[in-house]
Parts: C-alpha cells; structure tokens; sequence
C-alpha cells in the first residue's frame, strides 16, 4: 500500500497547472480579498454599478468570477475539466444559480442539474454531479415544512412539484451511475432536505452510494446526526453516501438565534467543529463497509488527519469510497498535493451567468475574510510559488 506523506507546502505540486500571469493575477484578487472594508461593501457597489448601466460584469468577469468560477455555461468548463484532470483532480459541476422563487427557473434549473449528471456520466474527469434544493424549491416553502405547519392545497401540490424535481435528478443520476451530493443548508430547512435525501437513498442506494447527504460540523448536534443515518442506513439495507463540511451559514445561522430567542446551532468555537469534523471522519470510516465519504475541506489538518485514517484501516489512498474536495479557485495547495499522492480528490467547479452567481462569488469573498487566515494564507502560497519560480 502506498500512502506517501503529503508536503501541502509544496507550491511548486500545487500551482502546476497556472502561468506566471495567472498567479500573478491570483496574488492580486487574494491582496485585494485580504481588505475587510472592500469585501463588504463589494455586493452594494456592484449592484450599483448594474443599476446605473456601468460596465462592471467584464471587470467582475476578469477578476473574481475567472478565479472562482468555471464559466458562464457547461462547454465554458471543458478547458478547467481537462486541465485539472491531467494533474489527477476531479470535477464537480455546480450549477451555482441561486435565490430564485420561479416554479418556471425551478424546473430550467432542474434540467441544468440534469445535464452536468449526463456530462459526468462515464467522464472520468467527472467523479460527481450536485445540488442545492434551494434551487429548485421555494425556501418559504422548505421553513414552512421543517416547521410541520399544515400547508394549503396549493402548497402541498408545489411541494409534490419539488419532490418530483429531485426524484427526476436522482433517477438521472441513478441511471447514470453518477454520484450525486445534496448539499446542506441553513438549519431552517435543514430537517426537510435530511427527510428529502434520505427517502432517495432509500431508493437509490441499494447496491452502492449514488446520492450523498451533506453534513456541517459548525452545528454542536451533528455527530449524534451522523450516527442515526449510518445506523439508519444499516437497518433499512442501503449504502449510506455523506459529504463532511465544516459548514457555510455561520453568522446568519447565530444572528438568527439570538434574533428569534432560541438556542444557536452553532458550535461554542472552531476547536469544537474541528474535533466533531474529524469525529465525523472516524466514525464514518469506522463503518467504510457501507459508507461512502466526501470530506469538502480546506483545512490541513483534517486532510492530514483523513489520510493517516485510511492508512490505519488499510485503506488504499485511491479507494473509490473515500474523496477529498475543495473550491476551485482555493486551496490547490491541499487539491494538488493530494491528487499527486495519489489520494481522490476533486474541486467543485461553479458556473452560471455572471449575475447570476454573484450571490456564490460574494460568499467566497467573505469567507476568505472572515476564515481566519484564509486570503493571508492563500497569498503568502501564491508569492511563494511565484518567488521560486524567478529563481529557479
């Protein structure tokens, strides 16, 4: 078995696939990411500027959607597919549209999701496909179900319109042979999607891991989660397939608590997500017999942590049933260090119109600011890279 020790320092391995002129571009959105002040007052200025008729969409276009974001459509991708394929990274198409309300954009939406199951099928370059219900489902309607209000008859009728929604993604994806994440969400809807994926794995997941529920380990009460569904799962005699996040909803998922009086979901401090999220690694492949696992994280020591995991249970490193993943456009130090150990691993890859994706591209904005570290640590890799480069 070979489970060669991985040097995430190694910035020569992870910047492989990127020109001087495209690292030198990266240091330069990271430099300006690292200001607190432009991050949050990004999303007004920019919203501004579309109102007012400026030219932004070609700026945003050059900058921060060519770092995070595929393109503007699935044939905008191919070259990012084949590029990152060709250093042993994967592609997950995200079809990143969000915070519609349309049942007409719901079911474009549905069809998009069902092309990039039909792109990745048999496309070794394309390990998963994956979703947000929230994309194709009202998010009024999701709170209104989680709180088990009784819904009207032209509620219950849209809710069947979800439910057929993502029956028909999951039949593609079945069909297909493609796994599919579900991703989480914010914990007002979070029990209606748990009640959603499961009834689909139910379905799907009898002769291996087709659809994968998303767990966030920033929630105190998700070990517990985790051990239920693996059990679950075990009764009920389907494979159980699970993403591992450490989670996206932090400040919204607190203020709201405190706004609405009832306990925060979130976890006292970081120490205490990253102690469940590696709890959450053990315990899944504690039960690798029918469990399959994505760890979506950009954090070092749980990659480190995960590959002397599967060395301790005998696990090859490229065993089908275990994944890393991570942002494209962030951490290729942990991406591409760990596809050239020969680990699994693959970069979700947004797209969609520029707009759009605003809402996706400013998220990652904030979270580089607010990870404590996050735009410092991806700047001072890059200057690295570029530094041994004029010396080499």
């Amino acid at each position: 078995m070979n489970h060669s020790s991985i040097d995430f320092s190694n910035t020569q391995i992870a910047f492989q696939s990127k020109s001087n002129k495209e690292l030198r571009n990266s240091y330069m959105l990271f430099k300006a990411i690292s200001y607190n002040w432009l991050v949050q007052a990004g999303p007004k200025m920019v919203d501004i500027c579309f109102n007012i008729g400026l030219p932004i969409k070609g700026i945003i276009k050059k900058t921060v959607f060519h770092q995070f974001c595929g393109g503007e459509n699935i044939e905008d991708c191919e070259a990012n597919i084949q590029l990152m394929h060709k250093f042993n990274v994967g592609t997950i198409l995200d079809y990143s549209v969000e915070g519609e309300e349309k049942e007409e954009v719901f079911e474009v939406t549905a069809k998009e999701i069902i092309k990039t199951i039909e792109k990745a099928k048999g496309n070794v370059a394309i390990p998963f496909s994956v979703f947000k219900v929230t994309g194709v489902a009202r998010l009024a309607l999701l709170e209104k179900v989680n709180t088990n209000q009784p819904l009207s008859d032209a509620e219950m009728n849209e809710f069947d319109q979800v439910k057929r929604r993502i029956r028909s993604i999951c039949q593609a994806a079945f069909d297909a042979n493609v796994r599919l994440f579900i991703d989480a969400e914010e914990t007002w809807i979070q029990n209606t999607i748990d009640g959603l994926v499961t009834g689909m794995m139910q379905l799907f997941n009898k002769d291996r891991a087709i659809v994968y529920n998303t767990i966030q380990f920033y929630r105190h009460d998700r070990i517990d989660y985790l051990q239920k569904s693996i059990q679950q799962a075990k009764d009920n005699g389907y494979f159980y397939g699970v993403k591992l996040v450490r989670g996206a909803y932090m400040e919204k998922e607190s203020l709201r608590a405190k706004e609405m009086g009832y306990l925060d979901p979130i976890q006292p401090n970081k120490a205490a997500s990253d102690r469940d999220y590696n709890e959450g690694l053990r315990i899944c492949l504690q039960n690798i017999d029918i469990t399959s696992i994505c760890a979506g994280t950009h954090n070092e020591d749980s990659c480190t942590f995960l590959s002397e995991l599967m060395k301790e249970h005998g696990i090859e490193p490229n065993d089908e049933r275990i994944y890393f993943s991570q942002l494209f456009g962030m951490s290729d130090h942990l991406s591409y260090n760990l596809g050239n150990a020969g680990y699994n691993v693959a970069k979700y890859l947004p797209y969609g119109p520029v707009k759009a994706v605003l809402p996706y591209l400013f998220r990652r904005a904030q979270e580089n600011t607010s990870v404590q570290g996050a735009a410092g640590r991806e700047l001072s890799l890059v200057q690295k890279e570029l530094s041994r480069r004029r010396h080499a």
